[in-house]
C-alpha cells in the first residue's frame, strides 16, 4: 500500500513551526514575568483608585485620620494619651501627605506596569523590576510603617472599634509583599539583559 505523500519542503516546516510558536505563546502566559506584570498592574490600579478616592471623597478618610491621630476612640490610657495629635492643621497635613504618597506610589507602579508590558516583547525586565520594587516598597512603607506601626501601635489604633484600619493595612502589606516576591523570582531574574 502506498504511503500518502507528505510535503517535505519549507511549507511543512513553517506550519509545524507556527504551531509550536503558538503553543510556546500560550505557555509563556504562565511565565514569571507575566505574573509579575499582572500583579504589578493590580497594585498600580489599586493604589490609583485609593488615591483617586481620597481626593474625590476627601472628607471620609479625613475623619479616619483625625480620629486615629487624636486617639479619641482608644481606651484613653493617660500613659498613652500624650501621643495624641489634636491640631486640625497637623491632622490635615498628615492626611494630605498620605494622599501625595499614595499618588506617587500609583504613578511609579503605573510606570512599572508599562515597563513590564514593553519588556515582555523584548525579554528585558531590569527597568520594570527596579520600578516595581520602588513602588511596592512605597506601598509597604505606607501601610506597614505608616498604618501598622505608627497608626496601630504609636497611636493605639488597635484599641478603637470604630476607626481601626489594621486589617485593611495588613491586606495591603500582604499584596505588596507577595508582588515584590514574584517580581524577584529567579525566573524573572534570568530574563535577558535590558536593551536600550
Amino acid at each position: 500500500m502506498a504511503q500518502p505523500h507528505r510535503p517535505t519542503g519549507s511549507g511543512a516546516r513553517s506550519a509545524a513551526t507556527t504551531k509550536a510558536n503558538r503553543g510556546d505563546g500560550l505557555l509563556r502566559l504562565g511565565a514569571p514575568p507575566v505574573a509579575a506584570t499582572a500583579l504589578t498592574a493590580t497594585v498600580a490600579l489599586y493604589m490609583t483608585l485609593v488615591a483617586f478616592g481620597n481626593v474625590t471623597d476627601f472628607g471620609t478618610n479625613q475623619q479616619f485620620v483625625q480620629h486615629v491621630l487624636s486617639m479619641d476612640t482608644t481606651f484613653k490610657d493617660p500613659d498613652l494619651m500624650w501621643r495624641a495629635v489634636e491640631s486640625p492643621a497637623l491632622q490635615n497635613a498628615a492626611y494630605v501627605a498620605v494622599i501625595v504618597w499614595e499618588a506617587l506610589a500609583a504613578l511609579v507602579l503605573l510606570a512599572a506596569t508599562w515597563f513590564w508590558v514593553t519588556g515582555l516583547r523584548r525579554d528585558a525586565y531590569d527597568r520594570a523590576r527596579a520600578a516595581s520594587t520602588v513602588g511596592l516598597v512605597m506601598v509597604l512603607l505606607l501601610f506597614g510603617l505608616g498604618f501598622l506601626a505608627i497608626g496601630g501601635e504609636w497611636f493605639a489604633m488597635w484599641q478603637s472599634s470604630d476607626w481601626n484600619g489594621l486589617d485593611a493595612a495588613a491586606r495591603n502589606v500582604a499584596l505588596a509583599a507577595f508582588t515584590l516576591l514574584v517580581v524577584h523570582l529567579p525566573g524573572v531574574r534570568r530574563a535577558g539583559a535590558e536593551r536600550v
